[in-house]
Parts: C-alpha cells; structure tokens; sequence
C-alpha cells in the first residue's frame, strides 16, 4: 500500500486536481491492489472477456466476447489520450499500444485457444 505521508509537490497536485474520473479510479485500483498498470490491464481484460461471455451469453471462444475486449481496450486508451490533451502532454503513442497489447493478448490467447483446441470442451 502506498504512504501518504509524503508531501505533494504545487506541480503534482494541480495535475491531480484535474485527473478525469477514469484515471482517479485506475490511481485508486494501483494504490489499494499494489498491482502495476501494466497487470491491471491483463486483469481486467479477462474479467471484461468472463464477464462479457456470461452477459451476452455466448461461449468464451466467441468472437464476440473478444470484440468487447478489443473496443473496451481502445475506449480506454482514447479515454487516456484525451486525459493527455486535456493536461496539455504530450501523446505516448508506444505506451497507449503497449497497454491495448496487455489487455487484449490473454483474452486472444484463450478464444483462440477456445476455437481451436479441445481445451475447453466437455468431455474431450
């Protein structure tokens, strides 16, 4: 867990004072779990994969449960860059691609091998 005895500098605070809700809550989700950015994106990438499959009420090999993952991912990093223009930063193209990578490999990996093994079916 994080200390918050450590002073905040002017600079630090009035960039926290204009975070979005998405990135307070991400701050929120890396200080309380003590998991990076880059894990809580392989996390929630397969609990949105779980999560989507079971609403939808489609099978985890289902494109369809990926194609959530895929747009929730992409939403999430234009939700980012936009955060960045609003803070006048400038774009890190790289890690933007870099987390959409985290959070869509293992949701890939497992439709894929969903489709095409007989990993997960009954009684194989």
């Amino acid at each position: 867990m994080c200390s918050t005895t450590a002073p905040i500098s002017r600079r630090s605070k009035r960039v926290f004072d204009h975070l979005s809700v998405f990135q307070t809550g991400k701050l929120w989700l890396t200080t309380h779990t003590g998991l990076s950015k880059d894990a809580l994106h392989v996390y929630i990438g397969l609990l949105i994969l779980l999560v989507a499959a079971q609403l939808l009420r489609r099978r985890v090999g289902d494109w369809i449960p990926l194609t959530v993952v895929a747009v929730a991912a992409l939403a999430g990093e234009l939700w980012d860059m936009r955060d960045v223009y609003v803070l006048h930063r400038k774009f890190d193209l790289a890690a933007n691609w870099h987390d959409i990578w985290n959070t869509i490999l293992w949701p890939a990996v497992i439709t894929l091998a969903a489709r095409c093994t007989t990993l997960f079916r009954r009684g194989g």
